[in-house]
């Protein structure tokens, strides 16, 4: 076997996924044992088909030590964000400015004017690895995070035609988001953490609660105004990835924690354009002059198997593979299976 493979979240991860939520207690992956148990059910009915609306699926990804079975990474697609009975909730950011000639001073306000969506983009998200597996030599993060970008080419009608990245912004020790001290707790009453999580099954209450218009951001303290936009220290490595592959920042934040919004059209994201079909080619005794994420679709669990391998792409679309990786996902020669170049 090869020592890591990802696959399609199962039931029977759920004792694996707390611990990785354990590391990142976020709202697509919260430390709490019935949601993680429904996330997981989620996903299967999605890899499934079971739930029959693309748009409502949610596709969780896990990498797994072979080995021992430890699940070391996750991240995840979301069909769509924003539907009409959950609609994509945003902060648009605008810089305005003000002259007075009588007085002769400029200024430059940041404000802030909420947006809804019913027929929002793909989200992904849901990226988790164990911290000491991060600098390993494999590059794990960059398989469980480019998975995502290879299955939206191999099921290219299950998505969106814009794809939605939400970056966390720096955010205190505890927990505690100082835009949503100076913005949201005012129109709610609630913390931060509390309608965080409220908001991933019920997002009435802001549309009923938040007031219509424009805020200004140079009312709000200085912690507030400094974190709209601002990415994490540890979620700039993720920045790097998005931009390099096509993303832009939308000069929207989330209403929340004010984290921004990073977009692309799917069909430019480069590993989606990169991501192509092919045929096994015979096994021949030559070196291998690239690397690749391989995967396929499978009729029973996991649904989902993706490795990353050495390769020699050829002629025709065709791919060669060496024996162990054949074995490992059960190929044989002319088998069609995905590809994403990695060496690119």
């Amino acid at each position: 076997m090869l020592p890591f493979e990802i696959r399609g979240a199962q039931p029977s991860d759920e004792e694996g996924l707390l611990e990785l939520a354990s590391h990142l207690n976020t709202v697509n992956l919260p430390n709490d044992r019935e949601t993680v148990r429904q996330i997981l059910d989620h996903a299967e009915k999605s890899f499934t088909g079971a739930i029959k609306s693309p748009q409502r699926r949610e596709y969780l990804f896990v990498l797994v030590d072979t080995d021992t079975g430890q699940l070391l990474a996750t991240s995840k697609i979301f069909g769509q964000l924003g539907r009409r009975d959950a609609p994509y909730i945003y902060l648009d950011v605008i810089d305005e400015e003000r002259y007075s000639a009588t007085l002769d001073r400029h200024f430059k306000h940041t404000t802030l004017s909420i947006g809804y969506s019913y027929n929002g983009p793909t989200e992904i998200g849901g990226l988790v690895l164990l911290p000491q597996f991060r600098l390993h030599p494999e590059r794990l993060g960059q398989s469980i995070s480019y998975v995502r970008f290879l299955y939206m080419k191999m099921h290219r009608t299950y998505f969106r035609d814009e794809v939605l990245a939400e970056l966390l912004p720096p955010l205190e020790s505890d927990g505690t988001s100082h835009l949503w001290d100076a913005l949201g707790r005012n129109f709610t009453g609630m913390s931060y953490q509390e309608a965080d999580r409220l908001s991933k099954g019920n997002k009435e209450f802001i549309r009923s609660l938040f007031p219509e218009g424009t805020f200004y951001a140079s009312l709000f303290p200085k912690t507030a105004q400094d974190v709209i936009g601002k990415v994490g220290a540890g979620t700039r490595g993720v920045e790097k990835m998005l931009r390099r592959v096509g993303f832009r920042y939308a000069e929207r934040v989330d209403p929340f924690d004010g984290g921004p919004h990073f977009t692309a059209p799917t069909d430019e994201i480069s590993l989606v354009k990169q991501s192509k079909k092919v045929t096994l080619a015979p096994l021949r005794e030559s070196a291998f002059e690239a690397r690749a994420l391989v995967a396929l679709d499978l009729l029973q669990a996991p649904y989902f198997r993706a490795v990353q391998t050495s390769c020699s792409f050829g002629e025709n679309e065709t791919l060669e593979i060496p024996l162990a990786t054949r074995e490992h996902l059960g190929l044989k020669d002319g088998d069609a299976l995905w590809a994403l170049p990695l060496d690119a």
